[in-house]
């Protein structure tokens, strides 16, 4: 967790709130245009499902977030790496990006997404160029020293999380609220999660109509919201499991879930990967514990 303290470091004199919760397990999974499912496990590194259900580990650091670059436009560009994180590289066609600290997307425009705080400890939407330019798209109505997950969006637009709020930023820079998603009543906490986190809302995933799906990992739930506003639960997992990211391709909805721990010891970690299809049967069709050689 060498990245990550240090990360702690450098965020504890902003002057913004950081909680226990940047100690988690990881949160990247995405699928690209075959239908090849990409994941992380903080624990062994970076996995891939194949159309065939088999499954192989890819070159790649043991992270927390993961972005498809789909046109590999990052492949040999200089990417971002210092105190606030690293973002590293693994394969081509597609690239793999990975990161160390914070979400990360490439969008429709071929750009990368990040959030991180910069100059006068403000939390800012980053819009990073192949040539290494950034500009700031949006400041980030949040009290938080960082976001919990990002995904794009139809018409440009970049969506995020944090603990309790899905946020839309449109391709102008304009932040307005999706949702705000209370924490379920009644319901057990989930290990390495505390009431103040609520339902500590971490990755999402839009499809072409504006529909948000987002893992709230605080209380086990994978929450539907319509271009409405309306909130739907679409799976319910027992504690410990928890969802952390989510993943679409066509009508299915693909989500990597982490068997929780209270402590922050990565090889208690263990993820799987569920296949909820359009017709709504769910089924796990990868968990990394059964792999030979990976837990032991």
């Amino acid at each position: 967790m060498q990245i990550l303290r240090r990360s702690v470091l450098a965020l504890a004199a902003t002057g913004l709130v950081f909680t226990a919760a940047l100690a988690h397990p990881g949160s990247g999974i995405a699928v690209d245009r075959h239908g090849n499912v990409y994941f992380l496990d903080t624990g062994s590194g970076l996995w891939k499902i194949d159309t065939r259900g088999r499954v192989t580990r890819l070159p790649g650091q043991s992270f927390h977030w993961l972005a498809l670059d789909a046109s590999d436009r990052f492949a040999t560009a200089r990417l971002p790496s210092g105190a606030s994180g690293d973002i590293e590289r693994s394969g081509a066609r597609p690239t793999v990006l990975l990161s160390s600290d914070y979400p990360i997307e490439v969008g429709p425009d071929g750009n990368l997404y990040y959030a991180v705080p910069t100059r006068g400890d403000v939390l800012r939407m980053i819009r990073r160029t192949t040539s290494g330019g950034t500009s700031a798209l949006a400041t980030l109505p949040t009290k938080f020293s960082h976001i919990n997950g990002i995904a794009a969006g139809p018409e440009g637009a970049i969506y995020y999380t944090d603990d309790k709020t899905v946020r839309r930023i449109t391709a102008k820079g304009g932040v307005s609220t999706v949702a705000v998603i209370p924490r379920l009543v009644g319901a057990p906490l989930i290990p390495g999660n505390t009431a103040a986190t609520g339902p500590y809302l971490r990755g999402l995933a839009v499809d072409a109509r504006g529909t948000v799906y987002v893992a709230a990992s605080g209380d086990g739930r994978v929450l539907k919201i319509a271009p409405g506003g309306k909130v739907t639960t679409v799976l319910r997992l027992q504690s410990p499991w928890s969802p952390t990211a989510l993943a679409l391709f066509g009508g299915d909805v693909y989500v990597l879930e982490y068997l929780h721990t209270a402590r922050d010891v990565r090889r208690d970690w263990l993820p799987r990967v569920r296949k909820i299809a359009s017709n709504g049967k769910t089924r796990i069709i990868a968990t990394v514990a059964q792999m030979p050689g990976v837990r032991g």
